[in-house]
C-alpha cells in the first residue's frame, strides 16, 4: 500500500489573503482509489492522489467548491 501524508493544507486563492484549510486523511477512498481527506468540520472534503492532485468532494447538497490553488503536506 502506498504511503499518503496524514494531513494536507489546501490553499484557496482569496482576494486579499489566501485561505488555508487543513484536512486529515480518513479511512475512505475516492473514485480514483486515493484517500479522502476532510477538515475537522467534515464540510471540506477532497480526494488527494499520491501526486498531489486534488478533487474536491461535496459533503452536502448545493455545494460548489472552488479548486484549491495548492495542496501541500501539512506541518502538524
Amino acid at each position: 500500500m502506498e504511503q499518503y501524508p496524514e494531513s494536507y493544507e489546501l490553499i484557496f486563492q482569496a482576494s486579499a489573503v489566501d485561505d488555508v484549510v487543513v484536512v486529515r486523511r480518513t479511512d475512505q477512498s475516492g473514485a480514483g482509489g486515493s484517500p479522502i481527506y476532510e477538515d475537522e468540520t467534515g464540510i471540506v472534503r477532497a480526494e488527494i492522489s499520491d501526486r498531489g492532485e486534488v478533487r474536491m468532494l461535496a459533503s452536502g447538497g448545493h455545494q460548489a467548491h472552488q479548486l484549491p490553488v495548492t495542496a501541500r503536506t501539512a506541518k502538524v
